[in-house]
């Protein structure tokens, strides 16, 4: 009975080992192999096998990208000004060989790198410059760490600055400067709002004064023209009409001639002509220079009236 709880015993004992010496690596992780406390290999994804009792896993790496956010770190500017800056470093194992045998906590040295390169640099900045060149900075971080890093076997991706926290008074200042300009810009718009108001305002009377003015020559010239028009009317009614009066009078001495009328009767209408004449209306009379003539006229004009009347007594 002994003897087969020790054959049991010693059996499980080989399982142990056996299965001991067989590793599976997961994916994005190494493995660093050691052989009598020597470096021996590095295994990657897949299953491997090791001696018994000489070879053994040194370190499980994790070849996964990793952040890490360092605590603030006081750090002084070029003109004096002291401030608290926290980072954030994303980083990456490149070999695993280095980095486990390269530096002993390797964390703990990226976070001091970090503090050193991040007061050198803000060093030679002043405070404007820090609060606006974040990307700078950044740039500058991750170039250094990266080479500082290298021997390691960390390869450093980027870094941020997480927080920038000047001290209070500064933050102070930093708000009234804010605000006393923000109100300057607020003032600027304000009067180039009235600005461009006023000359709006004052082209739009321009063009409104320009229009009226157009609008007054254009009635001018309507009127001037309706003026002309009733000129022209006028004076050609008045032709019309002393057109129709000469024609009248023409037709009515072609009727007399028509009619056998001697000469007595021509000149008795010549002397109705004259009458007409001189009706008071005329500026100027026409006189025949016979006026012998026109009183041999008169006096048988009377007595053709008298032998007239004579018969009607």
């Amino acid at each position: 009975m002994g003897k087969i709880i020790f054959v049991i015993v010693l059996l499980l004992l080989i399982l142990w080992i056996l299965a001991s010496c067989i590793r599976i690596v997961p994916q994005a992780y190494a493995v660093v192999l050691e052989r009598l406390g020597a470096y021996r290999a590095t295994w990657n994804t897949g299953i491997h096998f090791k001696v018994p009792f000489i070879e053994r896993v040194a370190r499980k790496v994790n070849l996964k990208e990793q952040v890490v956010d360092f605590p603030p770190q006081p750090v002084i500017t070029k003109d004096n000004v002291t401030m608290q800056i926290d980072t954030v470093v994303f980083f990456q194992i490149t070999d695993p060989k280095l980095f486990a045998y390269g530096v002993v906590n390797p964390l703990m040295a990226i976070e001091n790198l970090t503090a050193t390169t991040l007061r050198n640099i803000i060093g030679d900045l002043e405070l404007d410059e820090t609060l606006t060149s974040r990307e700078i900075i950044n740039t500058k971080m991750q170039t250094s760490l990266d080479i500082a890093t290298d021997p390691w076997g960390i390869k450093v991706n980027r870094v941020e600055l997480k927080n920038i926290m000047p001290p209070a008074a500064i933050q102070e200042a930093m708000e009234k400067q804010m605000k006393a300009e923000r109100e300057r810009r607020e003032a600027i718009l304000i009067a180039e709002g009235e600005k461009k108001s006023t000359i709006l305002v004052a082209e739009g009377k321009k063009q409104s004064a320009i229009l009226d003015a157009e609008a007054e020559k254009q009635a001018a010239i309507l009127r001037a023209e309706a003026e002309k028009e009733k000129r022209i009317k006028e004076a050609e009614g008045q032709a019309e009409a002393i057109l129709k009066v000469q024609q009248a009078n023409a037709d009515g001495i072609r009727a007399i001639k028509e009619a056998g009328a001697d000469e007595s009767v021509l000149t008795l209408k010549s002397l109705e002509a004259l009458g007409v004449l001189a009706n008071g209306k005329a500026t100027k009379i026409v006189v025949p220079s016979d006026l012998q003539g026109l009183a041999s006229l008169a006096t048988t004009f009377k007595g053709i009236v008298e032998e007239q009347k004579a018969p009607e007594k």
